[in-house]
């Protein structure tokens, strides 16, 4: 196609894609309710174990709920609608890939997608321990007023940045199969990878829950393992076949 050609089938699979995200924020709405109350679980429970003092959610301006709702409709309306903006991402880039390329591109999205997720999940699981331990440092007497755009951008990033995480090992393997790096330089950094693990993992989490900051480091130090693992595979299948394709050129 020509140039002018390959721009209107992007604006029409762009057109496609903004349609079925705002029709899943519609769908979203209705579950904002449930949502917000399972994410602000944890500040009833900090609420009803201090002394002397409270802790709850604040909407600073007349806007704020609707602010938080449309915000909550949005991250739910994207993930609801990710197979029909994934597939048409997808059916614009494919006549343009190889056979091989194609296979690869499935294969890492078939590792990348449930692995974010799974990220996701372990990010909102750690999530009520970090509010929990951060609100023992308010002094007691006092009030903890926490501002809703402030608290719901800290539990989206949080859920971010460790689903993210997780799909770091993807792109290990990615680099192996490109051949910019190898299976062997990939393990050799395992203690690097502990040390990078084990400090994100301290950052992500609260100092005082150790039970929390060593279960993300050990799920990210396995994670990275089983990239290292399967580096070495490929290496090793590699290597096989160069020597295979060796012995045929020999008289």
């Amino acid at each position: 196609m020509s140039l002018a050609e390959h721009l209107a089938e992007l604006r029409r699979r762009l057109m496609v894609a903004a349609i079925a995200i705002l029709v899943a924020m519609v769908v979203a709405f209705a579950v904002t309710d449930p949502i917000i109350h399972l994410i602000t679980e944890p500040i009833r429970v900090v609420s009803g174990t201090r002394e002397g003092g409270f802790t709850a959610l604040n909407f600073e301006t007349v806007t704020s709920g609707f602010d938080l709702r449309m915000r909550i409709c949005f991250a739910i309306g994207i993930l609801l609608a990710a197979p029909v903006w994934m597939w048409q991402i997808w059916a614009f880039l494919m006549p343009g890939l190889s056979r091989k390329e194609i296979r690869y591109t499935v294969g890492f999205m078939a590792a990348a997608i449930p692995l974010f997720f799974s990220g996701c999940l372990v990010g909102g699981l750690i999530m009520p321990h970090i509010v929990e331990m951060m609100a023992l440092f308010v002094p007691e007497q006092s009030a903890q007023l926490l501002t809703a755009s402030a608290y719901y951008d800290f539990i989206f990033k949080l859920m971010l940045v460790v689903g993210l995480s997780f799909v770091l090992p993807v792109f290990l393997v990615a680099l192996n199969l490109a051949g910019i790096i190898s299976g062997r330089e990939i393990f050799g950094g395992w203690r690097v990878a502990v040390l990078v693990a084990t400090a994100f993992a301290a950052l992500a989490t609260p100092a005082a829950d150790v039970m929390s900051m060593m279960l993300l480091a050990g799920i990210l130090v396995l994670l990275f393992l089983a990239a290292a693992s399967i580096s070495l595979l490929f290496d090793a299948r590699r290597a096989k076949r160069q020597s295979a394709l060796l012995r045929e050129a020999l008289p």
